[in-house]
């Protein structure tokens, strides 16, 4: 028998997203805020590789741009995801090797930690033989991080409570998106706790646009640009004031819309036509704006088997 064949590898790929709707509401004392939001997964990804290791043994490697600054010890939520699967099922004797390929930027406003986390929860289930259902592996993902429900789930949903709480959104067509990669990061705490100085008293009575959800089912980028909104949006300009110079050059060179995704500092431009967003993402990167431009599209699937 191969050694490939003796300790087979599972991988599984996951998306970033953006939040076209982010809207938020006064902090609850245990210190987590009322959300109401729209996903979007755009075809942004990481991939997480699994292979059987030594019983106990958890080593994660990460690979790709901003690898130095993801952990690759047990606070990375691959290994909460591990360890919350080997409780569940009362595994004993199992052990992982976890690779993680980072295209999603980290600390970016995308999700790319909830993404590799809902990709090991799907590929340690499979690389573990268990009998685990999709609900079951949102639940657990819930339990992990609000937005790993949805990093499963991919393609458009609402999502209210901690974001985690999902259903799924008819959206017809496909988005352009040009997304603006800062070379910095943005705390999400360090943003959220902006927010709550910027809005002593947020109004708790939380929902997404007037007529966002017809507009997704209708495929208008013209129309979804008018009611684009992010919560967040002041408060990580009040951190990092240099995103407002992005979202202006990008909206000069012809975006339909530009939103601070989630809570930054990547910017997602919305551009009219994928011809439009190669010009935009042209324009962009010449500008000297961001650390790098990536063009994707939306809405795609959540995570994954790759074979």
């Amino acid at each position: 028998m191969t050694e490939a064949r003796a300790n087979p590898l599972v991988r599984v790929r996951a998306a970033g997203k953006i939040n076209l709707a982010l809207r938020v509401g006064p902090r609850r004392p245990d210190g987590f805020h009322p959300l109401a939001t729209v996903f979007q997964a755009v075809s942004v990804f990481d991939d997480v590789e699994v292979r059987h290791a030594r019983p106990g043994t958890f080593a994660v490697s990460v690979t790709g741009p901003q690898a130095e600054l993801v952990p690759t010890d047990g606070r990375n939520l691959v290994v909460h995801a591990a360890h919350l699967l080997i409780e569940r099922y009362r595994l004993d004797r199992v052990g992982a090797e976890i690779a993680i390929r980072k295209s999603i930027p980290v600390t970016g406003g995308m999700a790319g930690g909830s993404a590799d986390c809902a990709a090991a929860l799907l590929a340690l289930s499979v690389l573990w033989d268990l009998d685990v259902t999709p609900n079951e592996l949102a639940e657990l993902g819930g339990r992990l991080g609000s937005d790993v429900p949805f990093a499963l789930m991919g393609q458009t949903a609402f999502g209210k409570g901690r974001g985690d709480d999902l259903v799924p959104v008819l959206s017809r067509g496909t988005y352009h998106w040009v997304l603006a990669f800062a070379d910095f990061e943005l705390s999400t705490p360090a943003v959220f706790a902006r927010f709550d100085e910027l809005n002593p008293a947020p109004s708790p009575d939380l929902d997404v646009p007037r007529g966002m959800l017809e507009v997704l089912a209708s495929g208008d980028a013209n129309a979804l640009a008018g009611v684009l909104v992010n919560d967040l949006q002041d408060a990580a300009l009040a951190l990092r004031p240099e995103l407002a110079r992005t979202m202006d050059t990008g909206l000069e060179a012809g975006a339909l819309a530009s939103l601070v995704s989630g809570s930054g500092p990547t910017i997602a431009f919305l551009a009219p036509s994928e011809e439009a967003a190669i010009d935009l993402s042209c324009e962009l990167g010449k500008a000297g704006v961001c650390r790098t431009v990536r063009r994707v599209s939306g809405p795609v699937h959540g995570a994954r088997l790759v074979t």
